[in-house]
């Protein structure tokens, strides 16, 4: 599976109100829903990291989603950056 070209892993940041208001709770949903796998997690300086992996639909579904967060959320920017990793996740998972 390592190799399967059908599979994207993307490294996003979000920026602005992304903590305390339920960002990574709505975020592991999200990829459940979507089939994504992967992690999301908080950061010291306020803001939010996640690695996504899926195919191009889910992936292009989950950035769409993470541009806009959860009902609360007021995301100001969100950076991403394709990976080229071995490991893939089985499921999605807050850390």
């Amino acid at each position: 599976m390592a190799s399967d070209p059908h599979i994207e892993t993307i490294h996003v940041h979000i920026r602005g109100k992304v903590q305390g208001v339920g960002f990574r709770m709505s975020t592991v949903r999200r990829a459940h829903m979507v089939g994504a796998t992967g992690w999301v997690q908080n950061l010291e300086d306020g803001s939010v990291e996640a690695l996504v992996q899926g195919t191009t639909e889910q992936v292009d579904a989950m950035l769409e989603w993470l541009g806009r967060g959860p009902p609360g959320a007021i995301v100001r920017g969100i950076d991403s950056e394709r990976q080229f990793i071995e490991k893939r996740f089985r499921s999605f998972q807050q850390l």
